[in-house]
């Protein structure tokens, strides 16, 4: 039975991927829970990945009101830039 809930790393963090978006089954929890316990690193990578994912939300939010655009001196400047390599 407890054979059916050993998991890889690689799949560790597949469903680690899956859980953050609300894509993963309890089962899968359970499972990435189980394999916490033998693999620190693992365990690692979620840490990072959910706090990636919060800062890249964060950063989102901030950013929505915001419109970047370059100047037309810039425009220019990159425009010169490309011909120089496609020559």
């Amino acid at each position: 039975m407890f054979k059916s809930l050993k998991i890889t790393c690689d799949q560790a963090t597949t469903i680690c991927d899956k859980s953050q978006y609300g894509a993963s089954t309890l089962l899968d929890k359970v499972k990435l829970n189980i394999h916490f316990l033998g693999c620190k690193v693992c365990s690692l990578y979620t840490k990072q990945n959910s706090m990636l994912t919060r800062l890249y939300k964060g950063h989102a939010k901030n950013c929505k009101g915001t419109k970047a655009c370059m100047s037309k001196e810039d425009k220019e400047a990159l425009k010169k830039e490309l011909e120089k390599i496609k020559a």
